[in-house]
């Protein structure tokens, strides 16, 4: 008895130790409460929200989740290739060009985000109005090409500060004088073997800000839109439905646990729609915040 005590008490120590050292890998324990967040919200609206609502919420939530992975990689590619293009040209003879070049790209680094997505969404609400895209799935790869072009800038600073950073050490020279071209040198022993940890990080913050500006575009198109045209012209996404009518009287729901504190138990049961939404929404850019922190901090990346 004494034995299995001692070998019990081993074996809680060991599973404490083992959850202490998962906790304080902030990564994964914010992608580990994230996807157990969704799973847990899913599982209590199945349960209590009603089927059409359900499925506007699974599809609002799938279209939002595929567009970002779809603006992660849109970004990626063109920012690997822009940073390195753009890396190449300053080192190249054609300095005037690379010059007018960085221009244009700082041009686009001044307007903000959110008003490059905005130019997009209104020149995709002139073409759906003109029935010349039809498609959902065309529709959705616009909105994530739109976005990427806000974003993909941050990739490519990423990629020419990386390149720059093995610049100033020797095995670039090294590999040069024994013949191995500089693109392989680029792109496969800098970015592919030394920098992917680096381009994780971004891919992480990407995906958490194209969440955040899909959701902002849905809202302010939902304010400005015209009369024969509507949200429902456009693909569901988390934000065009936090911005149909129904969730919004659910949010303002809130404010009745204000008179009557009882009502909370209503709340989450009658109110569910635009709730989940909203807790989606922010729980999302919380957790993927907090998981590029925490990878960040974990692999030590300066």
């Amino acid at each position: 008895m004494i034995e299995r005590g001692r070998s019990m008490a081993i074996d809680g120590a060991k599973g404490i130790s083992l959850l202490n050292e998962f906790y304080h890998r902030k990564d994964l324990f914010w992608l580990s409460l994230w996807l157990c967040g969704m799973t847990a919200l899913w599982v209590w609206d199945l349960l209590f929200l009603n089927e059409p609502a359900l499925v506007r919420l699974q599809t609002a939530f799938l279209n939002s989740v595929s567009t970002g992975f779809v603006v992660v990689l849109f970004s990626v590619f063109f920012g690997w290739i822009g940073g390195v293009w753009l890396h190449l040209l300053r080192r190249s003879k054609w300095k005037k060009f690379h010059t007018v070049m960085q221009l244009a790209v700082n041009l686009i680094r001044s307007v903000p985000q959110i008003i490059i997505v905005l130019i997009g969404y209104v020149v995709l609400t002139m073409l759906l109005r003109e029935e010349i895209i039809r498609s959902m799935l065309v529709q959705l790869l616009w909105m994530s090409a739109v976005i990427s072009v806000a974003v993909v800038l941050e990739v490519a600073d990423t990629v020419q500060s990386r390149i720059e950073h093995y610049r100033t050490l020797d095995f670039v020279d090294a590999m040069l004088c024994n013949g191995i071209r500089e693109s392989r040198i680029i792109n496969v022993e800098i970015l592919w073997k030394n920098s992917r940890s680096h381009l994780l990080h971004k891919m992480i913050a990407v995906f958490g800000v194209s969440i955040f500006l899909q959701s902002s575009i849905d809202f302010i198109i939902s304010v400005g839109l015209s009369t024969d045209f509507s949200l429902s012209n456009l693909p569901l996404t988390l934000g065009s439905l936090l911005a149909t009518i129904d969730s919004k009287q659910d949010i303002l729901a809130i404010s009745n646990i204000f008179d009557s504190p009882s009502y909370v138990s209503q709340l989450f049961v009658q109110h569910l729609q635009g709730l989940s939404v909203a807790f989606t929404i922010v729980f999302t850019l919380l957790c993927m915040f907090n998981i590029a922190n925490g990878y960040q901090r974990r692999r030590r990346l300066v």
